[in-house]
């Protein structure tokens, strides 16, 4: 795979949660090339998506799902079963970089407290979610899936209310998609992004605000206040 912004990582055998973490901490992150393939590589893209908190967006409909509840909201229940679902096969993408590999390396880091999953409940069935990494005030989200209409779009409006909550200050998104931009991610030169990661980095979010429990309604005051007035 020779692609400007991608180099092969160390063998899983000598490559672990926490040279994993200091990848984070340096402004790469790691993909497969494929499900079935065990290599994993590390990315540092030359133009990183973010999500500024400070100009979240939530379209209007969106607003009006995310404060009728249609989900139960649970965070860290099922963390295994998101990042699989967020590896499956699904209608828009039959392949995907989440490897085994990989999989077992977030698992350690969420056993550690540095990933976490936020999850959509329906009857007593996970329907959606998206996992991701934290490290000081910086969240990296790394990939979301739905099984109902909304469910992953659900799980964001969380994941940045509580990340506003808890006095978080960098969402990264890794690549700007179409998907994203409708919440107000924006594309940024990877000089710029490091400069926001160094400020955030030193930053002690409350974690117990992740877990917190949370009404539609909240989520949606949350998400859409300032970052200031965050507590």
């Amino acid at each position: 795979m020779e692609e400007p912004g991608f180099s092969a990582a160390p063998s899983f055998g000598t490559f672990g949660p926490d040279d994993l973490l200091r990848c984070y901490a340096t402004g790469v992150f790691p993909m497969g090339e494929a499900r079935d393939d065990p290599r994993v590589f590390l990315v540092e893209p030359e133009q990183r998506g973010v999500l500024p908190l400070d100009r979240f967006h939530i379209p209007s409909r969106l607003r009006r799902t995310v404060r009728s509840e249609p989900f139960e909201i649970r965070v860290d229940t099922a963390f295994d079963a998101v990042v699989a679902a967020c590896a499956a096969p699904g209608r828009d993408r039959e392949e995907s970089w989440i490897n085994d590999p990989i999989r077992r390396l977030y698992a350690e880091l969420n056993a550690r407290g540095h990933a976490h999953s936020i999850e959509c409940w329906r009857d007593e069935k996970l329907v959606g979610g998206l996992y991701g990494v934290t490290l000081g005030g910086a969240f990296f989200g790394e990939s979301m899936f739905s099984r109902e209409r909304d469910a992953s779009k659900v799980a964001l409006v969380h994941l940045v209310a509580r990340l506003k909550r808890g006095g978080w200050r960098l969402l990264d998104a890794q690549f700007l998609t179409e998907h994203l931009s409708q919440f107000g991610a924006v594309e940024t030169p990877q000089a710029a992004y490091l400069k926001l990661l160094k400020a955030a980095r030193p930053l002690t979010p409350d974690p117990h605000a992740l877990r917190l429990p949370m009404t539609g309604e909240e989520a949606v005051a949350y998400a859409l206040q300032p970052t200031t007035q965050a507590s």
